[in-house]
């Protein structure tokens, strides 16, 4: 199984940019997109052969979520079952025979960590979700985290230390997460890749220089660990900020 997960950042840009044209080469049994900032219907998005499952947000043109998938699933639910978060189409969760199938989008905690108190708030909650979930199946999550865990994992971390998605309390919730019973699946195959990154800032030519962020995940629960036959950053497909992120499962 081929699951794919990219934030596009603006479905519609992106379609501008080739998606469609990467969406077909991908040949994948499920695709897991972030910040979509549209509602469905506000572009023509046709994808035969898949379903689609989309979350957006009340805000237009901010955040939201969608899968497009091959295989139908038992049921979709959307949300983290939290009333304090709801309203901004962050999560996606398809239920499969054998697995759930989650896409989150994480709140950015923002310049100078201005909402850094509701991202540990989310953090906890989404935690507490992915338990909850794991607790009766494995579960498969993807999506843009929005952090990078490790020193590893961004170009620059002595002088991005505190910044929004590289200060020390949302590492440590990543820590937390990955504690409770999953797996970071690209650092678990490539324990020492520097240099893999999935997100660039648009600014000083980054992408150009490769000075970036792994911020764009597949995690899995421990027990799915053996089925992992590989996880892959497409680090050379455009039309975003962010880049696509790639998981084959063994069946």
């Amino acid at each position: 199984m081929k699951l794919i997960s990219w934030n596009v950042n603006g479905l519609r840009a992106c379609v501008k940019k080739g998606f469609f044209d990467f969406f077909a080469a991908a040949d994948c049994d499920a695709l897991c997109l972030q910040e979509t900032k549209m509602q469905p219907g506000q572009a023509d998005i046709d994808t035969p052969g898949y379903l689609q499952y989309w979350n957006s947000a009340e805000k237009r043109g901010y955040s939201g979520t969608a899968i497009f998938t091959r295989r139908e699933p038992l049921c979709a639910t959307y949300d983290i079952g939290d009333s304090d978060h709801v309203g901004e189409g962050r999560c996606i969760t398809l239920e499969y025979p054998e697995f759930y199938l989650v896409t989150v989008y994480t709140p950015n905690a923002q310049d100078g960590l201005a909402r850094l108190p509701y991202r540990m708030a989310w953090e906890d909650a989404f935690r507490s979700y992915l338990k909850s979930l794991d607790g009766r199946k494995p579960v498969v999550v993807c999506g843009d985290m929005n952090v990078a865990h490790q020193e590893i994992d961004l170009k620059n971390p002595k002088t991005n230390r505190g910044n929004a998605g590289f200060s020390d309390e949302e590492r440590a919730k990543m820590t937390e997460l990955l504690s409770a019973g999953f797996t970071d699946t690209f650092r678990w195959l490539y324990p020492d890749a520097a240099g893999a990154y999935s997100w660039w800032s648009y600014r000083f030519h980054a992408r150009e220089n490769n000075a970036g962020w792994r911020i764009d995940y597949f995690l899995v629960s421990d027990r799915l660990r053996d089925r992992v036959a590989g996880a892959s950053i497409l680090s050379d497909v455009y039309g975003s900020d962010h880049c696509p992120v790639c998981l084959e499962l063994r069946d």
